[in-house]
């Protein structure tokens, strides 16, 4: 585990960074897509195939035990981490897409016609979709909060939004598109005034913050572990016991049963009434590894060196002349959108990667707001609390470079 005296070199815990790309030395600036992962979760996965390898909940051997006792302690370990009152409020999932889908299901015999859900115009397409198919369902109507030309969310006109009809309020922590971090504590507290549940799309955030659900008094929080220096294919949805009482299953299968007959189905308590089937047991015990990596290294420290990357990040970007940037919030994580003038997002994109620099270009799954600034896409570069100037510095001479090919 890093130590805190080693924090300037936290780099070298992540050996996917050693490596050269197109015969150049990696810059990994793709984090919000997923972050890279150091040795300590990696030793973990191989770890867990090698000595534990069972399935949980359902053995007295002792090898079920083993790895339904880590698999639980992972748990506890995301409890603490986001301050959930019960470690049974913590359901783990695929991802963020499958806990707000999760919620979405759940919430289908919950809304009638008529009834008003609100989203934001920042909103990834995870955040959209389901909402959009749950009022196909139901007969429910979308409102969307509006964005002004900074990226940041017009709260006078949420206020207008919000009616007795308001009945659920999902918005992200922050954007992946434009690292915009929403005033969701504020978007919390007005849905509450309206009797409205709120869910909360955190995973933008988790990397680069630590929220503490409780204080935020959100009823629902989603994120995914792969964007937290932990394996794909595994997140947690946090949600108020509550409301996990009143929402119905989302899948049937195994272990989410008390007893089941052919004339009758009753349902396991929480979390186990929304875990049908064999998770993915691994992810959610290197989830806890990550979770624990993370909180060694430090998210005052994270927090301190994304604030630094993305400041100096917009200074040098801004000296490139035709440079755009795209969503210029006052608060934000390390997150930077931008586009050159007379270049295609996609063409710098390819041009940075023979050089070496790892960046996302297109729409990120946010087509709303590339609608609402009139433009394809942008190039995202992504920091992490393990990039360096350095990295900056290469971005910079890579998107010089890739300019003056196009032009």
């Amino acid at each position: 585990m890093v130590l805190e005296k080693d924090l300037k070199n936290v780099s070298k815990d992540f050996p996917i960074l050693k490596q050269e790309v197109n015969g150049k030395p990696l810059v990994y600036l793709d984090n919000g897509a997923s972050s890279q992962k150091p040795q300590v979760v990696i030793d973990a996965i191989t770890k867990y195939y090698t000595e534990i390898n069972a399935n949980i909940h359902r053995g007295v051997h002792t090898l079920s035990q083993k790895a339904t006792d880590a698999y639980e302690a992972s748990r506890k370990k995301l409890q603490v981490h986001f301050n959930a009152k019960h470690d049974f409020e913590i359901l783990f999932t695929k991802g963020t897409t499958d806990g707000i889908n999760l919620v979405a299901s759940g919430f289908t015999t919950l809304l009638s016609k008529g009834d008003e859900i609100i989203v934001s115009h920042l909103e990834h397409h995870s955040n959209i979709v389901p909402w959009q198919m749950l009022c196909e369902r139901t007969g429910a109507v979308l409102k969307v909060i509006p964005m002004n030309n900074k990226g940041e969310l017009l709260m006078d006109e949420y206020d207008k939004l919000l009616s007795d009809k308001t009945k659920l309020v999902a918005v992200n922590h922050v954007s992946n598109a434009l690292g915009t971090i929403n005033p969701i504590k504020y978007i919390i507290d007005k849905a509450h005034e309206y009797d409205a549940v709120i869910l909360i799309d955190g995973a933008q955030a988790t990397p680069h913050i630590k929220p503490d659900v409780q204080a935020l008094n959100c009823d629902f929080y989603v994120c995914s572990a792969h964007k937290m220096c932990g394996p794909t294919g595994v997140g947690i949805l946090y949600g108020k016991e509550e409301w996990l009482n009143i929402m119905p299953p989302y899948q049937g299968g195994g272990e989410m049963i008390k007893e089941v007959t052919f004339e009758e189905t009753t349902y396991a308590c929480l979390p186990h009434k929304f875990e049908a089937g064999t998770p993915n047991i691994a992810g959610g015990i290197v989830f806890g590894v990550a979770i624990d990596y993370m909180n060694a290294v430090g998210f005052e420290y994270i927090q301190q060196q994304e604030d630094e990357l993305l400041a100096y990040a917009n200074q040098e970007l801004k000296k490139i002349q035709g440079l755009k940037l795209i969503g210029t919030a006052q608060e934000k994580v390390s997150v930077i959108s931008f586009n050159i003038e007379g270049c295609h997002p996609y063409d710098i994109g390819t041009i940075v990667d023979k050089l070496g620099v790892a960046v996302r270009t297109g729409h990120h799954c946010t087509q709303p707001i590339m609608q609402f600034f009139d433009i394809p896409g942008t190039i995202r570069a992504s920091f992490m609390f393990y990039n360096t100037k350095e990295d900056v510095d290469v971005l910079v001479s890579a998107v010089k470079k890739a300019k003056m090919m196009l032009l």
